[in-house]
């Protein structure tokens, strides 16, 4: 028997052949980030950008991110001396994330600054916050998402809007005009109905005060009720409405709010979700009687347009967390990153990271131009909005699976964050409408919308002559609409969706990535699954564009 002495203690724990951390990085490092940055108007934010990406990838917020999906919100619905409060209580590592991303405009701020672009700076800052905690962002989502719902109120937008534009995050409840900002949520759904939002319950009985009404009813998810104020869906006299209900009356005293319980999620999990239910609860009409789709749905554009930011936000992050494995793990003699099957993998990834940022930045460009009365970009906004929703979305689950498998066995333990990645993306594809929900909205809007149609039409003639896969997917595109359908909505949406992808990546990506995803999304010179370009790719442009160097 030899003697433990001869030997040195924990030998056989030597570590090598492992990355080292990621983290500290630049969470901003991305080439197509902020060339769609330039081109959408908001070149004049690069500078706040780079900063927000070095604060994103730091060891401090990485590790709020950790923290506060670890430590999940508690439901506290007494006091200690048996009151009613119906309060969340948050880790502080959650509102560490809440006060930087507020303070950085990416809650409602942009509505109250005038620059050209200001729409498409916070859609580029959360792309580069989304490498943090991506459910702090629902709350944040639906602040910058209330304000043009509320704005169909002109005396409750002037009460309300300077606040939910300010850059202060100030926790806590109470009367929101003592607050210096505040934050805005949204009840839609009810059990029986879910998207369906016609079969909502929830009644709206007016009182003698003109415009103020009481609300009973059950909502069934309803996220974020730590907000300050909430725009909900309830049916009054006039048919389904929108209105507006604080936490905090204008006398301090507590709404009816009760919060029955929070909802256990698959993923989201730092964020509280949960069925509040109503009864005597103060309310204030938003809009006219019986308009509560129209009034809101406003509301609904702005947060389809985060899913697609976050979804774009979340395939970034684990395609730098797998470059970065890949660039120092060594397999079978040779670096990953040097293997050529992986490298098929990681670029493949990378047309897909790059397609999506691409796409948010110029939907986030059509916004900003529409709410200073471009017409032409409202009517592709209304259309190419949903299609990214559908699509984007769609494509986030997949991703993040095959980027969580570059790190092998690596990435399905929970400490690297892969998995915690992994069960955020479904959420983006249910949130604001599900695929079907947005699919049937694509031909809703085509059927509905005077110049939608067109104006998807002139997008992709902008790029008409540049790659002969690309036109003849746009005439497949023409030849299809006349015989559209619920059936084949899935299909549609699907191609016009990687058509728009495409022609933006011909007219602005170098060749090496426009010409890849043209063969393979367009061109059908593709597998079933992530790693499958042709050779005739070029592989090494792809990732040389795509991957940081860190570490």
């Amino acid at each position: 028997m030899v003697a433990t002495s001869e030997h040195e203690p924990y030998a056989t724990h030597e570590v090598t052949n492992q990355p080292p951390p990621l983290t500290p990085y630049d969470a901003s490092e991305d080439v197509a980030l902020f060339e769609g940055l330039r081109r959408e108007g908001a070149g004049w934010a690069e500078e706040d950008i780079r900063r927000l990406g070095l604060t994103a990838g730091g060891v401090a917020a990485q590790e709020w991110s950790e923290l506060a999906n670890r430590h999940e919100p508690e439901l506290r619905t007494h006091d200690r001396y048996g009151h009613r409060v119906d309060e969340v209580d948050f880790h502080p590592s959650w509102h560490e994330l809440m006060r930087v991303s507020v303070a950085e405009g990416l809650a409602a701020a942009p509505w109250a600054d005038e620059r050209e672009g200001a729409h498409v700076a916070r859609s580029a800052g959360g792309l580069v916050w989304g490498h943090t905690d991506a459910g702090h962002g629902c709350p944040t989502s639906m602040t910058y998402a209330a304000v043009p719902a509320l704005r169909a109120q002109p005396d409750l937008a002037k009460l309300y809007e300077p606040l939910l534009t300010s850059r202060e995050y100030d926790p806590g409840l109470r009367v929101p005009s003592e607050k210096r900002g505040l934050l805005a949520g949204m009840g839609m759904t009810e059990k029986q109905g879910g998207s369906d939002v016609r079969t909502n319950t929830t009644a709206a009985w007016p009182t003698a005060e003109p415009g103020v009404y009481t609300l009973r009813g059950h909502k069934w998810f309803t996220s974020a009720p730590m907000c300050d104020v909430f725009l909900v869906l309830a049916q009054a006299p006039g048919g389904l409405s929108c209105f507006l209900v604080p936490r905090i009356l204008p006398d301090g005293t507590r709404n009816t709010f009760r919060v029955q319980r929070l909802k256990e999620k698959l993923g989201n999990r730092s964020n509280a979700s949960c069925e509040p239910e109503f009864d005597g609860t103060v309310a204030w009409l938003v809009g006219p009687e019986g308009r509560g789709v129209k009034t809101i749905i406003e509301m609904v554009n702005c947060t389809r347009l985060d899913c697609v930011m976050m979804s774009a936000a979340l395939m970034r992050k684990t395609l730098v967390e797998a470059g970065h494995h890949a660039r120092h793990r060594s397999a079978f003699g040779a670096r990953l990153l040097d293997q050529p099957l992986m490298r098929n993998v990681l670029a493949d990834l990378a047309l897909e990271s790059e397609a999506a940022t691409t796409l948010t930045l110029r939907l986030a460009g059509a916004a900003d131009r529409a709410v200073r009365g471009d017409a032409g970009e409202a009517a592709f906004r209304r259309i190419a909005t949903a299609v990214g929703k559908y699509w984007v979305t769609k494509r986030g689950p997949a991703f993040t699976a095959e980027a969580l498998e570059c790190l092998g066995g690596n990435g399905y333990v929970e400490e690297s964050g892969m998995p915690r990645h992994y069960r955020e993306a479904p959420l983006l594809s249910i949130w604001e409408g599900s695929g079907n929900v947005n699919a049937l909205d694509v031909l809703r809007a085509l059927g509905r919308e005077p110049g939608a149609a067109q104006a998807l039409f002139d997008e992709l003639a902008l790029a008409e002559g540049a790659d002969a896969r690309l036109d003849a997917a746009v005439t497949r595109l023409k030849d299809a609409l006349p015989k559209a359908s619920q059936t084949g909505a899935r299909r549609l949406v699907e191609l016009m969706a990687m058509a728009l992808q495409a022609s933006l990546l011909v007219r602005h990506a170098p060749p090496a990535v426009a010409d890849a995803f043209c063969a393979t999304r367009l061109g059908g010179d593709w597998g079933h699954a992530f790693g499958t370009l042709p050779d005739s790719a070029d592989l090494g442009g792809i990732l040389d564009r795509a991957l940081p160097v860190t570490g």
